[in-house]
């Protein structure tokens, strides 16, 4: 954590039971879609799961460049340490051209929010997405974003995954 503290980028120590349920969640709801709060409304991402890897894409990039749309953003993690130390690291890898730190923390703090969760209501708007698209409404993913408190684009800091796991 402290290497990664100074480049210009997130990271973060995931803890195992926490990573377990959002791994396990990865595999049957591969792909999700993001909100990402901007000045005026919020800018839609996809999150493409691949094992360890979460790939993050613009919705506008994948609707013109379909399979081509490069990755935004890339959340790696490393469950190495899972059994001796408890934790799962992550870190991640940026465009900055398209993304910033702020905008990249809000994202990975998404992940915790719709895959870790507890809130069967929450994570029923992945499943949804997964296996049922036709029901599923965007507007659903602002609602939840705006109640869990990371909608909000005032408050650049304030960041829901920790380096020391909270």
């Amino acid at each position: 954590m402290q290497y990664y503290s100074t480049k210009d980028t997130i990271s973060a120590a995931i803890p195992s039971q926490i990573y377990e349920v959002i791994l396990g969640r990865s595999k049957s709801c591969p792909m999700f879609l993001f909100a990402l709060p901007q000045k005026e409304g919020y800018e839609f991402f996809v999150g493409q799961w691949s094992r360890h890897e979460l790939h993050f894409s613009s919705l506008i990039n994948i609707q013109t460049l379909g399979e081509n749309a490069p990755s935004q953003l890339v959340l790696y993690h490393y469950p190495d340490l899972k059994e001796e130390k408890g934790v799962v690291l992550m870190t991640a890898e940026m465009d900055p051209k398209f993304i910033t730190v702020h905008q990249a923390q809000c994202l990975a703090n998404q992940v915790q929010l719709f895959y870790g969760t507890q809130r069967q209501e929450t994570y029923r708007l992945v499943e949804t997405f997964n296996h049922h698209p036709e029901d599923f409404k965007h507007m659903s993913v602002i609602a939840e974003l705006e109640q869990s408190g990371l909608g909000s684009t005032g408050a650049p800091g304030g960041s829901r995954l920790t380096g020391d796991g909270q």
